[in-house]
């Protein structure tokens, strides 16, 4: 396995949709097209794909808003999960978070797919204590 891990690139997008799919990462009311091009705007360099040749194998979508650090979208490809690539892209947005002066990062994690929790536990995330809650702003219908 030779996997590299990049920014994002534009000709990315289709991939890393289906990717995301393949991974039950999408949901109805979020369009995952419009995720993509709402990131493009605001730090796109912590958008990270994770590839094998010209294959996008995995990604990971971060953001630092200058008290925490935040990841969405770690996704890998299914029929290549549990070799590592999901521990290389959290180290990879780890490390720039690092860089950035990020004392803390936070991920979430949808009800319904508890089992994440052990990947995230054997890379050291804990429960924090807090609950999630949303608003959506903008409708993505």
């Amino acid at each position: 396995m030779t996997v590299a891990v990049r920014p994002f690139a534009d000709a990315d997008e289709r991939a890393v949709v289906a990717l995301w799919e393949a991974a039950a990462l999408t949901r109805p009311w979020n369009d995952p097209h419009k995720d993509i091009a709402r990131k493009k705007l605001v730090q796109r360099e912590l958008f990270l794909v994770a590839v094998d040749g010209a294959e996008v194998v995995g990604t990971a979508m971060a953001g630092y808003d200058g008290h925490r650090g935040w990841v969405y979208y770690l996704a890998v490809a299914p029929e290549r999960q549990g070799h590592g690539l999901g521990r290389l892209l959290m180290m990879e947005v780890e490390a720039q978070l690092f860089a950035l002066g990020c004392p803390k990062v936070n991920v979430q994690v949808r009800s319904g797919n508890e089992p994440v929790h052990a990947f995230y536990d054997r890379i050291g995330y804990s429960p924090d204590g807090a609950a999630g809650l949303g608003k959506r702003l903008i409708p993505d219908d």
